[in-house]
């Protein structure tokens, strides 16, 4: 987790009317095709930093914070779904003049990723989408909830990181420790908060969209796409699994074991050797 400088540079672009951040990855490779990375719900480009790593020796990886999320600033709460998303990375792209580039979207950042990708902009060359369908599974949308609307402040960073390890004992412990440390801010009195916008916490339907506009989203892609789900995922039930492969023309689909719905941060290596051999 401890790269050199060298290697990732933190950046902000003005997208929108909102400041973002986002982290560079140089590649190894000279003229390395773009990996474009869309975190989930919550959480932040830096939950991306080992699969980054792992990625840079093909790619030049490139990791998004959300708006809201992360070191990005925080927008009005009416102006979080998906389709505000899918425009912060159509307006990242132009930014950047990216070109024949992959994108990589977890969970809302999947949602996001195949709202984009919707539009059939012709810089974007392949898609994968991350353990989401336009609709979540009961089980999964009650863990969520109850999650995102549990403890917002803690007194102190070791109560957070204690809590998401309970909350998530299949992750890596060292992951979600990365997580959360670079999730929360210092308040003045000391005590440690969330760095997303409150908004998420006291009401997560702010990112909400109809689960209709979702599927006609999916129908109207035409880059090649891969479904990733985790077998013990709540929130990817095989049914809605199994509608995204009969929706998105040609779409390829892996199923991996012992993973839950944070794929990357259950199983690493099996992740990344499925994007990999897609991309």
């Amino acid at each position: 987790m401890n790269e050199a400088q060298e290697i990732v540079r933190d950046e902000f672009v003005q997208l929108n009317g909102l400041r973002l951040h986002y982290r560079d990855w140089l590649s190894t490779t000279p003229d390395a095709p773009i990996l474009l990375l869309i975190h989930g719900f919550t959480h932040h480009s830096r939950t991306w930093d080992s699969f980054a790593l792992a990625m840079r020796d093909r790619f030049r990886v490139l990791a998004l914070d959300m708006r809201g999320h992360g070191e990005s600033q925080w927008a009005p709460r009416d102006q979080y779904s998906p389709l505000y998303l899918a425009d912060d990375i159509e307006a990242f792209v132009k930014a950047l003049g990216l070109r024949q580039f992959a994108v990589l979207g977890l969970s809302l950042g999947g949602r996001a990723a195949y709202t984009y990708a919707s539009r059939r902009p012709p810089e974007l060359s392949r898609l994968v989408i991350v353990d989401i369908a336009p609709l979540t599974a009961p089980a999964g949308s009650a863990r969520v909830i109850s999650t995102v609307t549990g403890a917002y402040e803690f007194p102190s960073s070791e109560d957070a990181i204690s809590l998401a390890q309970s909350l998530a004992p299949n992750q890596l412990p060292d992951e979600v420790r990365h997580r959360i440390e670079n999730n929360l801010v210092r308040l003045a009195d000391g005590r440690s908060a969330y760095r997303y916008d409150r908004a998420f916490h006291e009401d997560p339907a702010v990112v909400a969209v109809p689960q209709e506009h979702g599927w006609e989203s999916l129908a109207r892609i035409t880059v090649p796409t891969l479904l990733i789900r985790g077998a013990d995922s709540d929130v990817l039930t095989p049914e809605l699994a199994s509608r995204i492969v009969e929706t998105v023309p040609g779409c390829q689909f892996v199923r991996i074991t012992g993973a839950g719905h944070v794929v990357h941060h259950e199983r690493p290596d099996e992740f990344a050797e499925a994007v990999r051999a897609f991309l």
